[in-house]
């Protein structure tokens, strides 16, 4: 199966949502999903077509200051998961945020402190990425659903050294 992978682009919801409503494990909750809905037609979003052009996954990035963005929604529909699609467009993101002179990528996630096997393995995908988790917020989404923060420190061109991720990870094992 070819992929590809578009540039980011906004006013994609009304692609995007059919894709959060067939992932039920994930997206479960209405009131979240029309919220995502409205921030994706915001958001640059990076989309992943199959051979037909159809989107098989997307993905929506908030830059919430000049150095710091939010991998704010992923999704891929479920046929085409473990194919490498995730890996791809956050590749196609990190190159973007290059660009932008982003240096940290964020990711909220629910937490190991609730069980759940479908967020189990987004949370093994992100660890796959080279996101480390940071900070629990118990209650950030309500007492049902604690959050996970994970952070990427990424490559970019012309980064201080005091925040690349190679010295990130010398004063963290120093």
């Amino acid at each position: 199966m070819t992929i590809r992978i578009d540039e980011p682009a906004t006013g994609l919801a009304s692609e995007c949502e059919p894709i959060l409503r067939a992932l039920p494990d994930w997206f479960g909750i209405e009131q979240s999903i029309v919220q995502y809905v409205l921030d994706i037609e915001q958001l640059p979003t990076i989309i992943a077509r199959d051979e037909s052009g159809a989107a098989a996954g997307f993905m929506s990035i908030k830059q919430h200051f000049p150095q710091a963005a939010e991998l704010h929604v992923l999704a891929v529909r479920a046929e085409h998961h473990r194919r490498g699609i995730g890996r791809a467009m956050l590749a196609k993101a990190e190159q973007w945020l290059a660009t932008q002179g982003v240096h940290i990528l964020q990711v909220k996630t629910l937490s190991p402190s609730r069980v759940c096997e479908a967020y189990e393995r987004t949370r093994m995908f992100y660890e796959a990425m080279g996101f480390l988790p940071l900070e629990e917020f118990p209650k950030l989404w309500g007492e049902r659903n604690p959050c996970l923060l994970m952070v990427k420190p990424l490559e970019a061109h012309g980064a201080p050294q005091s925040i690349r991720p190679a010295a990130i990870g010398a004063r963290m094992r120093g």
